[in-house]
């Protein structure tokens, strides 16, 4: 009889076991889901190394962290001579890397390597970092989605396609760039688990969501704009329906920390509509399984980065 592997109910940053020797790199960890990650691990006595954009939000997101073995690397998405300098610095492997920084239904706006801000930030970026440090994986590599990759698509599917989303060329739209940008994250995991398979490779990627959690995710769009009263509609909205961080962050210390789990899992709050509540295994929508889809997207992705996975 086959084994079915499942995540207990109400499991919670108290199953976490001690983390004694344990390495954590998280990205974008100096708010919200990566900072509550962060916290926790770091609780279980596991070495947490954080990036963050300027050393002013590093030494202030340690300082919420508390005690324990942190320390930080200077990094920002949107601009990869950043990212190699961050990578260049690194000398000791890594238990688990986790891609967690992003942005949200931003403003029109590209990044120094001119790609679009949404999917610069949240997918090629993370592509760069993660083909950069993957040698250094010893474990897993764990990729923070959302359930809005319902929303998104690339269209035909095509290398074009793909590419003029990735540059900004074209019609563009926030919400549905946002879960075009949220999909890649899941097509990017389908892939490295079929290269990891391919090349023997010692780590697994697991996908996570973290369903609707206040974060400053959400502010990030308005913030953009100047929008102060937005912003502030938007975050007493956030407090009213949404989970904390604390537990939105519960997939992601699963998939960081529970054992046997296999490559390519998906890991979100077992609520309502995936919405809030305890980590479980769930699917992705069928088109984050497109075979053809993510073998172009990958083409695309190494071609713009002009980071090889190979």
């Amino acid at each position: 009889m086959v084994k079915v592997l499942t995540i207990p109910d109400r499991w919670s940053a108290k199953d976490i076991p001690d983390l004694t020797g344990k390495r954590f790199l998280i990205t974008g960890a100096t708010s919200g889901i990566g900072l509550a990650a962060a916290t926790e691990l770091a609780r279980r006595n596991a070495q947490v190394v954080i990036t963050a954009r300027s050393e002013e939000k590093a030494k202030a997101a340690i300082k919420k962290i508390g005690p324990g073995l942190v320390s930080s690397l200077i990094m920002d998405l949107t601009d990869l001579s950043t990212v190699r300098k961050a990578i260049a610095s690194i000398n000791t492997p890594f238990d688990v890397v986790v891609l967690n920084a992003g942005v949200m239904a931003t403003p029109f706006t590209k990044t120094v390597d001119g790609f679009e801000l949404q999917m610069g930030t949240n997918h090629l970026g993370h592509f760069a970092f993660a083909g950069l440090i993957k040698n250094q994986i010893k474990d897993r590599l764990v990729v923070v989605s959302s359930f809005a990759h319902r929303m998104g698509n690339f269209g035909d599917n095509n290398i074009e396609t793909i590419r003029n989303m990735c540059l900004g060329i074209g019609k563009y739209q926030k919400w549905p760039v946002y879960g075009a940008s949220k999909l890649a994250n899941l097509l990017f995991v389908a892939e490295v688990e079929r290269l990891r398979i391919q090349n023997n490779w010692s780590f697994i990627p697991i996908a996570v969501h973290p369903g609707y959690s206040d974060t400053n995710l959400q502010a990030v769009a308005s913030q953009m704009r100047g929008a102060a009263v937005e912003e502030k509609i938007t975050m007493a909205i956030n407090k009213v329906l949404a989970q904390p961080a604390s537990q939105g962050a519960l997939p992601t210390l699963a998939a960081c920390v529970y054992p046997e789990l296999i490559g390519a899992s998906f890991i979100g709050p077992n609520g309502l509509m995936e919405m809030r509540g305890t980590p479980k295994l769930t699917r992705a929508r069928a088109l984050a399984y497109d075979k053809s889809l993510a073998k172009n997207l990958w083409q695309v992705s190494e071609e713009l980065t002009k980071v090889s996975w190979s």
